[in-house]
């Protein structure tokens, strides 16, 4: 599951912020965060909701396979990823960038 991950890389993104001179934890923080949240959507069994979502549906009578979620999931996901990546980069322009001492 991805709240697992994203909790263990918490303090493995504060060691590597506190190590490395000039490096800024809100775009690592919102990275972890957008990846976390978009990943799981890319597979029916990338993410809880996904799962229960599919067993809900077959309870009322609508088969959705792994090839079916993901034939929709993958595109969304890779559409989503690309658009936090955008703006990821734009926030990175705009403000985190210009805090750092170079």
């Amino acid at each position: 599951d991805n709240i697992p991950f994203t909790a263990t890389m918490v303090p493995v993104m504060q060691k590597m912020v506190a190590d490395v001179v000039g490096l800024n934890i809100e775009p690592l923080a919102w990275a972890l965060a957008f990846g976390a949240c978009f990943g799981g959507n890319g597979t029916l069994i990338g993410a809880s909701a996904n799962i229960v979502m599919a067993s809900k549906a077959e309870v009322e009578g609508f088969h959705i396979s792994f090839i079916d979620f993901f034939r929709v999931g993958f595109p969304v996901m890779i559409l989503s990823v690309a658009i936090a990546t955008v703006y990821l980069l734009t926030l990175n322009a705009i403000f985190w960038q210009s805090s750092v001492a170079l």
